[in-house]
């Protein structure tokens, strides 16, 4: 007994001087849907999340004079609003010190109650609806336009530049969907008062047969037919657009702006037919560090980046920058501190407005060459 005994100071003195250097781990949740029809975009989210915590290893995050060690806590809302508040109070009640999600506007604002009421902050890499920054949650921030800038924008461009005469409009009635297309109608008549909408349906997010609404559209034979909601639905409806022999041009938001568009439209998306946006714009001065970023992700998980992967590694950098600054991953302490952030990351500056929206938030127009997205131009 005195023979253990003799030992017990010396084990105590290097726990303690193990804990003295032991790394405090801050957790950071992560929601995307990793099933379901957006389950590409989904992953794609998760990877760019890994990439900015093995680059913060790298770096050796230090907060209060201590090394920290960044991890993530995934959840998988499926798209679906009640799944998303489940994944939400889950987070809550893991005490993660911030939230990097969702991807749907449907999900990221129920969920966003959630978080305001538990006071952590929430960065979302993709959700564009106005909604979800007007709530006055002083915890909901994002790193992409909204639909006002991003639906906008596209209808100004689609009669301006696209020379649209005769528009006929889809949606697929989510949050998103809706809100995007409400916004390009907005933005055409607003450029040119003379424009015709000369349809205006809607689908759901899950639809496979579109047969009916497309019929409908082609007797009005629009020039451009623009479409609210992911790729998932957009795919299929183009080929069957093509099917029916409706040579209008096509146009949509970020969600189906993305490399699995051609594939998941059969070939429809062929050269120039389709124009699209990513809600963030990366300047020419910018350009290297986003292609630097493609190519190290591409090099890592053998695949091109489907479309919000830059976006999640940025809010996750500049989540933990404000945690950097503030001297502490305690959410109301780094919060006020997010809300005033200048984080220069791959997509470009990330600052916040008032509301948690991304300051002069700028679009990347692209088309479709040779089943390839090709890159068109940045609109401020």
């Amino acid at each position: 007994m005195q023979f253990k005994n003799k030992f017990i100071p010396v084990a105590v003195a290097l726990a303690f001087a193990g804990s003295a250097y032991a790394q405090d781990t801050i957790k950071i949740g992560h929601v995307a849907p990793v099933s379901g029809p957006n389950s590409h975009l989904g992953k794609d989210m998760e990877n760019g999340a890994r990439m900015a915590v093995e680059d913060l290893a790298a770096k050796g995050v230090k907060i209060g004079g201590k090394p920290v060690k960044f991890v993530v806590q995934f959840e998988d809302d499926a798209g679906d609003p009640k799944q998303g508040t489940t994944a939400a109070q889950k987070l809550v009640d893991a005490k993660v010190q911030g939230v990097i999600g969702h991807l749907n506007s449907g999900t990221t604002i129920p969920a966003s109650k959630i978080y305001f009421d538990a006071g952590i902050p929430q960065i979302s890499p993709a959700a564009t609806s106005p909604v979800y920054t007007k709530q006055k949650f002083n915890t909901a921030f994002r790193v992409v336009a909204n639909d006002n800038k991003l639906g906008g924008t596209l209808g100004a461009y689609a009669v301006k530049n696209l020379g649209a005469k005769k528009i006929a409009v889809i949606d697929d009635r989510t949050a998103y969907g809706q809100g995007v297309a409400d916004e390009f109608v907005k933005g055409a008549k607003k450029a040119l008062p003379g424009v015709q909408v000369v349809g205006k349906e809607f689908t759901n997010a899950n639809a496979t047969d579109f047969n009916a609404i497309l019929t409908n559209i082609k007797s009005k034979n629009p020039d451009l037919v623009f479409f609210g909601g992911m790729d998932s639905v957009g795919g299929p409806l183009l080929r069957q657009m093509k099917a029916l022999g409706i040579n209008a041009k096509f146009m949509g938001g970020d969600g189906v702006c993305t490399d699995a568009l051609y594939r998941l439209s059969a070939g429809a998306a062929a050269d120039g037919v389709v124009t699209c946006a990513e809600a963030g714009g990366v300047t020419a001065d910018m350009q290297k560090n986003m292609d630097d970023f493609r190519a190290r992700y591409k090099k890592k998980y053998g695949q091109e980046v489907q479309l919000y992967a830059p976006y999640v590694y940025d809010a996750i950098m500049t989540m933990a920058d404000a945690m950097e600054k503030a001297n502490s991953s305690e959410p109301a302490k780094y919060l006020p501190v997010l809300a005033k952030i200048k984080h220069q990351g791959v997509t470009g500056l990330v600052e916040f407005d008032q509301f948690g929206d991304i300051k002069d938030g700028a679009l990347t127009l692209f088309t479709y060459k040779g089943g390839i997205k090709t890159r068109m131009e940045v609109v401020k």
